[in-house]
């Protein structure tokens, strides 16, 4: 499958600098490594509906990691991907009497343009379920040889009790599990399973449900093989990077986790990093709930596409937030007072080091957006001060730097992707 367009990112003159950031596993803040290879996986979009602002959100904050990665030294390995096959994609796909392929094609699409629209840097690999069949197969097997599976009806389920990572990225009790378990597309209710936590791996052909041939059994993968097996085949056996929204940590995060390290011997992931969650009118938004607010009605509607970008990197990617349109108005005019001074001829002392200073302190946007907000009103203030003191043009010019005004463009472009 492919990506969307890439996007061009000026090259900065910085002072390295190590990224730390805060891993759900270990719950502290930890140095990422700066290496010419590193590997981030970031779990891709169910493609029955457009994307909300909480698919934006987490896709920005994972952009930004990659741009601060990337002026940090790194070469990013970055795979991301798209369950085009799951049972809410077919489930909407009745609802409307629509084929489901071309659903998911159709809403992947819209997808790609959104990030296009935001500037996020597309993935190396941006791979679907469907097309990963074959790998899914791959480890399955592998787990069976592990002696991690079992049948129940034809189903392949994981036995959780294999698992040494169970608990230990969500920190939830057993009894929160099994009931978040039943809300996010386990069945701990299922009469046969092992254990109410036992996910599934590969669901057997049902009428009217796509399947495809498999020394498995004809059917189609669960949700959470189809990520482990992708992550592994182009990222290997040991990721840096497992990324998400909170909503991911359980059951998907440790169930993936869980069923790689059972395959490979190996822990799965060096950092798991999570973003919080939007919510509109204070309930998160989420497609069953049906509160959302959509990247591609507000770009339609005649909104920048960059003041939305703004307003989701003025929240901290860990906090949660409530989406208010009056917080994207002023998005609209934080970005007009930035071009305003980006157009100006010089500008007060250059701060792209310590906006990039603050962005590998666990990505903290806010700051850096406040000091860019601080150097664009005293560029302004020094540019009227001077058209209006020319008889002190001279001291006027000694305290401007001509070169600031496009040295932090450049860097806002390339940290934060806002141009």
């Amino acid at each position: 499958m492919r990506a969307w367009a890439s996007v061009e990112v000026p090259d900065l003159n910085l002072v390295p600098a190590q990224i730390s950031v805060f891993d759900s596993a270990s719950q502290q803040l930890q140095n990422l490594r700066i290496a010419d290879e590193v590997t981030m996986y970031v779990c891709g979009i169910t493609p029955y509906d457009a994307t909300h602002m909480g698919h934006a959100s987490t896709y920005v904050a994972f952009d930004t990691l990659l741009r601060v990665w990337q002026a940090a030294g790194a070469g990013v390995n970055y795979t991301q991907n798209v369950t085009d096959v799951d049972d809410p994609l077919i489930e909407r796909a009745k609802l409307l009497s629509r084929n489901w392929q071309e659903l998911a094609i159709e809403q992947t699409e819209l997808f790609k343009s959104d990030m296009v629209a935001l500037r996020v840097i597309p993935p190396a690999n941006y791979i679907g379920a469907v097309e990963s069949i074959s790998l899914v197969e791959q480890q399955v097997l592998k787990l069976q040889e592990n002696n991690c599976v079992y049948e129940v009806s034809g189903d392949l389920y994981y036995e959780i009790g294999k698992s040494k990572v169970a608990g230990k990225i969500a920190h939830l009790s057993r009894d929160q599990m099994i009931e978040i378990f039943s809300q996010r597309g386990g069945d701990p209710a299922r009469v046969g399973k092992h254990d109410p936590l036992d996910a599934l791996l590969w669901k057997l052909e049902q009428p009217d449900d796509p399947s495809w041939a498999s020394v498995l059994g004809k059917g189609r993968p669960g949700w959470h093989i189809e990520c482990a097996a992708i992550a592994i085949e182009y990222l290997g056996e040991t990721i840096d990077v497992q990324g998400g929204g909170s909503d991911l940590k359980f059951p998907h995060h440790e169930m993936s986790a869980a069923h790689a390290q059972s395959s490979t011997g190996k822990p799965f992931a060096r950092n798991f990093l999570h973003t919080g969650m939007v919510s509109l009118d204070g309930e998160k938004m989420s497609k069953s709930l049906g509160n959302l607010v959509f990247v591609s009605k507000l770009i339609h509607s005649g909104v920048d596409p960059m003041a939305i970008r703004l307003n989701i990197l003025s929240h901290h990617y860990r906090a949660d937030w409530e989406w208010f349109d009056k917080d994207l108005q002023d998005a609209v005019e934080r970005l007009s007072l930035w071009r305003d001074a980006f157009a100006c001829e010089s500008g007060t002392a250059d701060q792209s080091q310590e906006i990039f200073n603050f962005l590998v302190n666990d990505l903290d946007t806010p700051s850096a957006i406040d000091a860019i907000d601080s150097w664009a009103s005293r560029t302004l203030i020094s540019q009227k001060d001077y058209a209006q003191h020319e008889d002190s043009q001279d001291n006027a010019a000694q305290a401007l730097d001509p070169d600031s005004p496009e040295s932090m463009q450049r860097t806002v472009d390339a940290l934060l992707g806002i141009v």
